[in-house]
């Protein structure tokens, strides 16, 4: 017998039991069809005791069905007892094999045979699917698995988590109570989890309660049979490869979405890319007309998020013209717009006028704008300044902004973007951008397009290619048109490099040149029987045109000091380049000339080259301003720490004694305020900031206490303390021995927590930075990296 519904829900996950609810409460005829034999199969399948979060926190929860963040437990009983109390209709043990017809007349193959009938479907099965392999070799070793159950059954183990979103990070949270947990991030940040589990994951990390491994792949998994341990787990760092004996490896990497029975179904996806998600209408229909699509699978995981939707699309099939949840949050941010338009309009016209956002659904697209900011602009207005260190992304969605580099400014219209070089490098903006006429553009985090770069391909690629056209354009080229650059655009390459990599070695042939997209690199050469570092080349510079131009060999090797990505132009392209643009060659010949110069009088001091060299192992090539000491003038006094002390409530930011000497150079402990500085990559209040011109890394008073950039930073200049009492004037205590030496009070007690402290270069302090100041000798400086040479050859 044919079973007959108005609405078929396909999965009882968070998304489906929303929607059934509803439908039951408006007395709609339904039935939710279950795969497993029980809701929430996903969630089911959580560890034991799982803290299940509630998020966005911003976002109200519209649904029939009550969620709080709490155990899995607590959550999954809630949900029984409220499908129960709405007289919602469930089949568990109904997987779904077909689906044909259309809108009105859907029918639905079950496994077992049986058929239902349907006037319009609502998808919520989730992506679930396969679960991702490590993908290296001996991945099937009985010790590697791909979820966790009961966290309490494993015990004083040795234990590997691979993955960097939400299940991986509380998975290595709940086993670090009970063995030694690792925990290997791929990238150098956790980009795609939540604020709450992002909070969880640096405060372990911090408390050493768990060992990270960032910018780390997978290499190999050994049996050691008649060991300790039944395995080895060898890793791919970015220092070199290690080696860890492991009992256990729990890879969490996410699944392999059904698409293929997805696709079954009629639905389409925009390209071939496995992550990509179904192009739904806002309100959640796909190109089947009557099926609808939520949840996980239309590209929103979060459970609140789905619920929302399972709620919202019922009364979109009723023909009821509800608002998301999220309405009144955009409608706030969109309302300085000169607009009269509804919220959905406006979302849909910025996407028609933005095509790096056009691959985006709209419901993909509503959440960076939930992160984003709308700004209209008076004409002239400054929107970031050359070498600023702002790192946000910007498109323009209405009226021109004039890009200030070279003699003549660039001017770039609606539906551009710009931004993006600092986003990408995490140097300093190359530009000034002053605002045209009815200018009004979209900033957006970089952390937001950091995750939609790495989880949509056809947002990267644009970015790559037009840092690509840019960069050739911006170095070489400012007065060529696009037309003609684009053979040469389109023959360039990307290159990444790990740190101490090889980019080329002196003597090889010279058949291309790098502009360096991120990171930095140093150039060194053969002088005697050692490699003599020449220079410092930071990011948005090129290295390798001097043997191009010469048509020779290469005269210098060019390591990578840190992770780093390139943009490689050959030979004939920069060729190519040169004879379309005359002035090019002169200019470069001259700058070939001026580092030849500067090379041969390096090569010919070998004490210079070897005190360039131990700036360069200490990271000094990454700094933007740094504090050395002339040992020779150093008569130890500490005035330096006691200032230091006496300007930051007490607590110094520098450790004189500390830090690694060469010859007479010291380096004490102290922030170099690098370029791109890894004490920024986690912080979650976003409470470290650059300074103005001066590019000073501070932390403001939004300090959470985490440790998570004293944890980040490879210079150990970052320290974790509490407040301290006011302290007397350090002026006092030097000359007249009058009150308490600064950083000698004692530690205020009460609520307060430690937070983080480190060098801000006394950026509100009258006269600059007072270790320098209090120096009676002027034996400590501060100098940049551009002066490092003058320096060391003075």
């Amino acid at each position: 017998m044919t079973q007959q519904y108005k609405i078929v829900v396909i999965g009882a996950g968070p998304g489906g039991i929303s929607a059934a609810a509803h439908a039951a409460e408006l007395d709609i005829s339904h039935v939710l069809l279950e795969a497993s034999p029980k809701i929430a199969n996903t969630i089911q399948k959580y560890q034991k005791g799982k803290h299940v979060m509630a998020e966005p926190s911003i976002l109200p929860l519209r649904s029939p069905v009550a969620f709080d963040a709490g155990k899995r437990e607590a959550i999954l009983e809630e949900w029984e007892k409220g499908l129960a109390a709405k007289g919602a209709n469930i089949q568990y043990n109904a997987a779904v094999s077909g689906i044909e017809g259309q809108e009105g007349d859907f029918s639905i193959t079950l496994v077992n045979g049986d058929v239902i009938k349907a006037e319009f479907i609502i998808l919520g099965i989730g992506v679930q699917g396969n679960p991702r392999k490590l993908g290296v070799e001996g991945d099937d070793a009985e010790f590697v698995q791909y979820t966790l159950d009961n966290p309490d059954d494993h015990k004083n183990e040795s234990i590997v988590v691979v993955g960097a979103g939400d299940a991986a990070i509380e998975n290595a949270v709940v086993l670090a109570q009970n063995n030694t947990v690792y925990i290997v991030n791929r990238r150098d940040e956790f980009a795609r989890a939540k604020e709450g589990n992002l909070n969880l994951i640096t405060a372990a990390i911090d408390k050493e309660e768990v060992e990270c491994f960032y910018n780390t792949n997978p290499h190999r998994v050994d049996l050691t049979p008649g060991q300790d341990k039944p395995g080895t787990f060898t890793l791919k760092t970015a220092s070199g490869e290690v080696t860890i004996p492991v009992d256990r490896i729990i890879a969490r990497l996410g699944a392999i979405p059904p698409r293929a029975l997805v696709e079954s179904f009629g639905i389409e996806f925009p390209n071939s890319d496995a992550n990509s998600i179904p192009v739904l209408s806002s309100q959640y229909e796909s190109n089947v007309k009557g099926m609808y699509v939520i949840g996980a699978l239309g590209g929103y995981p979060l459970i609140k998020q789905a619920m929302n939707q399972g709620y919202e699309v019922v009364e979109y099939i009723l023909g009821n013209d509800i608002n998301p949840a999220d309405h009144p949050l955009l409608e706030a941010k969109l309302a300085a717009l000169p607009f009269d338009m509804e919220v959905d309009e406006i979302l849909s016209m910025m996407q028609q006028q933005i095509p790096v956002f056009a691959p985006l659904s709209a419901l993909v697209f509503r959440e960076l704008m939930l992160d984003s900011t709308v700004h209209v602009f008076e004409p002239k207005a400054e929107i970031f300044q050359k070498n600023d260190y702002t790192n946000s992304f910007y498109t323009i969605l209405q009226g021109n902004v004039s890009i200030e580099i070279g003699p003549k400014p660039i001017i770039s219209g609606q539906g551009n973007f710009f931004g993006e070089m600092s986003l990408i490098s995490g140097r300093r903006r190359s530009a000034t951008i002053l605002a045209g006429d009815d200018c009004i553009v979209i900033e957006t985090p970089r952390r937001t397009m950091i995750k939609l770069i790495n989880s949509v391909e056809a947002v990267k690629r644009v970015l790559d290619e037009t840092f690509i056209m840019r960069t050739i354009q911006g170095k070489f080229a400012p007065n060529l048109p696009i037309e003609i650059l684009q053979p040469i655009v389109s023959k360039a390459q990307l290159h990444q490099y790990s740190p101490n990599e090889v980019l080329f070695k002196e003597g090889d042939e010279a058949d291309c040149l790098h502009v360096i997209r991120s990171g930095s690199v140093t150039v060194s050469k053969r002088v005697g029987d050692k490699d003599i570092p020449m220079t410092y080349v930071a990011a948005n510079n090129v290295v390798g045109e001097m043997g191009i131009l010469g048509n020779t060999t290469r005269s210098a090797t060019i390591t990578a000091t840190v992770k780093t990505e390139t943009i490689s132009i050959d030979s004939d392209s920069f060729n190519d380049l040169l004879a379309q643009s005359p002035t090019l060659r002169e200019t470069m010949e001259l700058e070939v000339q001026k580092r030849h110069l500067q090379n041969t009088q390096l090569e010919n001091d070998k004490d210079t080259g070897d005190i360039l060299s131990f700036l360069m192992q200490q990271g000094l090539g990454e700094a933007t301003d740094v504090l050395l000491i002339n040992e020779d003038a150093c008569v130890g006094c500490d005035n330096c720490e006691t200032a230091c002390a006496a300007t930051h409530e007490g607590t110094s930011r520098l450790n004189r004694k500390a830090g690694p000497t060469f010859a007479h150079v010291h380096v004490p402990t102290s922030c170099r305020h690098c370029e791109d500085p890894s004490c920024m990559t986690d912080c979650p209040p976003d409470a470290i900031k650059r300074g103005g011109l001066g590019g000073e890394v501070y932390i403001n008073d939004s300090c959470i206490g985490c440790g998570n950039c004293e944890r980040n930073c490879p210079y150990g200049v970052i320290q974790m303390a509490y407040p301290k009492e006011k302290n007397s004037n350090f002026w006092s205590k030097m000359f007249f021995n009058v009150g308490e030496k600064p950083g000698d009070n004692q530690v205020k007690a009460g609520d307060n927590i430690k937070k983080a402290v480190k060098c801000d270069m006394c950026k509100d302090v009258e006269g600059g930075a007072a270790c320098v100041r209090a120096c009676p000798t002027g034996a400590a400086n501060r100098i940049s990296p551009e002066n490092f040479i003058e320096v060391v050859n003075l």
